[in-house]
Formats: structure tokens, sequence, C-alpha cells
């Protein structure tokens, strides 16, 4: 199983990204897959998710209003647009698939800085 992210760099406050995940090896449509972050010196929290069945979504409070996830389950890919972006959005951001059973499986990372 791999998930791939791709999509992350630096960007000015207020600017935009798109992040990809693209997902291999698993049966995408049996999984719930999220977007977690983590910055230096912090834990890993969730910043959004989606389902597999009914395409719910929820989004940490943080981000709600200004980060968008949406999945392809022909492309097998999981997407997180990131809107009027803030420093303290800077982190290293990772794609999570879950599976109703138990199987759990993380992206490497892609980071994400937002810098004047």
């Amino acid at each position: 199983v791999q998930l791939v992210e791709s999509g992350g760099g630096l960007v000015q406050p207020g600017g935009s990204l798109r992040l990809s995940c693209a997902a291999s090896g698993l049966t995408f449509t049996d999984y719930h897959m999220s977007w977690y972050r983590q910055a230096p010196g912090k834990e890993r929290e969730l910043v959004a998710t989606i389902d597999n069945i009914i395409y719910r979504t929820d989004y940490a409070d943080s981000v709600r209003g200004r980060f968008a996830i949406w999945r392809d389950d022909v492309e097998s890919t999981v997407y997180l647009r990131m809107n009027n972006l803030k420093p303290q959005d800077t982190a290293v951001y990772y794609c999570h698939a879950r599976h109703s059973r138990g199987a759990l499986y993380w992206g490497q990372g892609t980071q994400v800085t937002v810098s004047p």
C-alpha cells in the first residue's frame, strides 16, 4: 500500500495550495480518508476527513471555511484545497487511510510553509 502526497510548498499568507494524495495497493472505496498535519514541536492533528459511504466531511475548527477535502474514487485520490493560508498552517501534511476493519496507512508527508 502506498499513499503519495504532493502539492506542498512555500506560499505567502493569504495564498492557496492544493494537496493531492494518490493511493495504490488498496481498494480505495473501502477507506475513510483524512488529512493530518504536524507542526514542529507539536502533536499531529486531524485537519479534515471524508468518509467512503456518503462522502461526509468534517474539519478542524482552525481550518473550517478555509479548507476543503474531496475524493475521486476513480483516480483513488484525495485532495485538500487550502485557501487563505496563515503562518500557523505551516506543517507537514499527511494523508491517512482507515478501513472499517482497522487497517491504517500513512503517507510520507508533504511540507507546507506559509511565510511572507
